[in-house]
């Protein structure tokens, strides 16, 4: 998967302005003026542990590498997410997007089943089936994986943001025959 590292205050542009689409900052001149504003959106306050100067440098370096575009109108500035945006956006969801293994196993089975259409959806198919090696899923069969823990907020959440939910199911099952090799790789 794509992706790299981002900073805490890139993360947050980018969480900004997905959430906001386009933000509209009336401003004389971009730089940190600007920065500030995108930052007090909606009765947010400017996050004391980062300076303007971080902030800039972080906004200057989004939108150098075509992740924002800053459009002046008049005396404001549009500020939104290109296409590259957004799906740098969605990787970075999606690299924070972990599952919690209780203490105690429930005795019950998530089985992972997607059918997702390799002409028209590849990309999200190879990044569901690499997050769910991840995650240590077990592949049963070509496109059925099992976990013994709860999952189904974190499948359907990575499902929604590459739009191929309608492609994805999980089913909880309480038992799966001849799953002794699943409770050994599971340690269970």
């Amino acid at each position: 998967m794509r992706g790299g590292r981002y900073s805490e205050i890139a993360k947050q542009v980018f969480g900004i302005l997905a959430v906001a689409g386009v933000v509209i900052v009336v401003a004389a001149a971009p730089g940190a003026v600007l920065a500030l504003k995108l930052f007090e959106q909606n009765g947010r306050k400017f996050p004391k542990s980062y300076t303007k100067k971080q902030v800039v440098r972080s906004m200057n370096g989004l939108k150098n590498g075509k992740f924002l575009q800053i459009k002046k109108k008049g005396r404001t500035f549009e500020i939104q997410l290109t296409r590259k945006g957004k799906e740098r956006f969605k990787e970075i969801q999606l690299q924070d997007l972990q599952i919690t293994k209780p203490r105690h196993w429930d005795g019950r089975w998530r089985v992972l089943i997607f059918d997702i259409p390799e002409n028209s959806h590849r990309y999200a198919r190879e990044v569901l089936r690499d997050k769910v090696k991840q995650w240590g899923f077990y592949q049963l069969q070509k496109s059925v994986w099992v976990c013994p823990w709860p999952c189904e907020n974190e499948i359907q959440l990575a499902a929604e943001l590459y739009e191929v939910a309608p492609f994805v199911n999980i089913i909880i099952a309480d038992k799966i025959m001849e799953d002794v090799f699943l409770r050994k790789h599971f340690g269970l």
